[in-house]
């Protein structure tokens, strides 16, 4: 029985975030996640992609009983209710390869065409390959994948003037704020996002104080944007002097919590707060809505804004769907062949020597493995034959003619 290849998970399009925060992996938990998940469902090859806006794993297995598996023992391992399958996705074959494609090539991100989820992609296979979950078929994948990318972003105008997450988070910011020339800016978290947010508040002009639990790297980072340094354990004491508040860490934890914020609102005579938390799990406590004159926004809230930017790039996605096709059609034929990819070096090695001798041998070799690799599934009677010459002579010094009989069906 030929593998399959399946693609499962939850995405920004199919749970909130709440859902997601749930199931979201550190970087620690990953490995053991994905050996202990491969291990009890019995699948053949399995990556797990985990970024702010999805948790997906993309899996070879013998049939829908592994994958079954497959759910359950990583449902369980988060501790998750089974009843939240009804937030997942499930798909197999032609469009399990087609939605990992899509995803490689940013055409399935919330904000189209950003380029982050390029790293995210690479760090995920990297992550299976020590881990032992990648194998032959998922390794395809994945170059086929940063092929279809490298396609979409040079053969489409998809890539131009994209924007990330952070840039539309910021872009909440001034959609709520105005100006942000006069705004004090507090980032908590020095990762990517958090510094490729802190480059577009610094264009805008605004006021920027970065905090980390490692402050060596908020101190880098400081230096490079020509802001400021808060230490991360002086948070609750100088919350009150930001107007707007970005979120961006690993924690697992609340950041930010109800308490926190409720004292910085009384310091600062409840003038207006943004905060707007892009991590998942999320790092702001969601009671902090209810404080007035407080104003939470979640990577959710983000949509609205990403699809005004997707407006004017739809053609380009159209484009893009029409190559993830394309690269789609490729890897299943090079899928059919794998079966007797083995067979075909075996021809190529057992007729080497009639090759180098005879030219117009060489050239019907070629033109039957060429119909081999069009036709696998009719070819069976002509790979018989090529290796049955063999056998039957052992210097591979067969006339042209005859084994052109035989593939033709004529009696020996």
């Amino acid at each position: 029985m030929m593998d399959r290849i399946f693609a499962w998970g939850y995405n920004f399009k199919t749970a909130p975030v709440e859902i997601r925060e749930l199931l979201a992996c550190s970087k620690e938990e990953l490995c053991d996640l994905l050996t202990a998940v491969k291990s009890y469902s019995g699948v053949r090859e399995l990556v797990i992609l985990n970024t702010c806006n999805r948790v997906e794993a993309y899996a070879v297995a013998e049939d829908y009983h592994q994958m079954h598996l497959l759910v359950s023992a990583f449902l369980e391992l988060k501790k998750v209710s089974p009843s939240y399958k009804k937030y997942s996705f499930f798909l197999e074959g032609k469009e399990a390869v087609a939605h990992i494609f899509r995803v490689a090539s940013g055409l399935d991100s919330m904000v189209v065409g950003e380029s982050q989820i390029v790293h995210q992609f690479k760090e995920a296979f990297r992550l299976a390959k020590e881990c032992g979950g990648l194998g032959k078929i998922l390794n395809r994948v994945f170059e086929k994948a940063l092929r279809t990318a490298k396609r979409v972003r040079t053969e489409t105008g998809i890539g131009k003037n994209a924007v990330s997450v952070s840039y539309v988070a910021v872009e909440l910011a001034k959609q709520i704020f105005g100006n942000l020339s006069k705004a004090q800016v507090l980032l908590i978290g020095a990762g990517e996002m958090a510094e490729l947010a802190s480059k577009y508040f610094k264009k805008l002009k605004a006021s920027i104080f970065i905090a980390n639990r490692t402050y060596q790297r908020a101190l880098e980072l400081a230096r490079e944007l020509e802001g400021n340094v808060l230490r991360y354990e002086e948070l609750p004491d100088h919350l009150h002097k930001f107007d707007i508040v970005l979120v961006s860490t690993g924690a697992k934890g609340y950041v930010l919590t109800k308490e926190m914020v409720e004292n910085a609102m009384k310091k600062r005579d409840y003038r207006p707060m943004f905060i707007i938390d892009i991590s998942v799990p999320r790092n702001a406590d969601p009671d902090i809505e209810s404080i007035d004159q407080a104003f939470l926004y979640n990577i959710d809230d983000l949509k609205g804004i990403a699809q005004e930017n997707l407006k004017g790039r739809l053609r380009e996605k159209e484009k893009g769907e029409i190559i993830v096709w394309d690269e789609v059609e490729k890897f299943f034929r090079w899928l059919e062949l794998l079966p007797i990819e083995e067979k075909i070096v075996k021809i190529k090695n057992y007729w080497a020597d009639v090759e180098k001798r005879e030219p117009k041998f060489r050239r019907f070799l070629h033109l039957a493995l060429e119909e081999i690799k069009r036709n696998p599934s009719d070819s069976e009677k002509l790979i018989k034959i090529l290796l049955e010459e063999v056998k039957e002579d052992g210097n591979k010094a067969r006339e042209l003619s005859y084994v052109h009989n035989r593939v033709d069906g004529a009696g020996v």
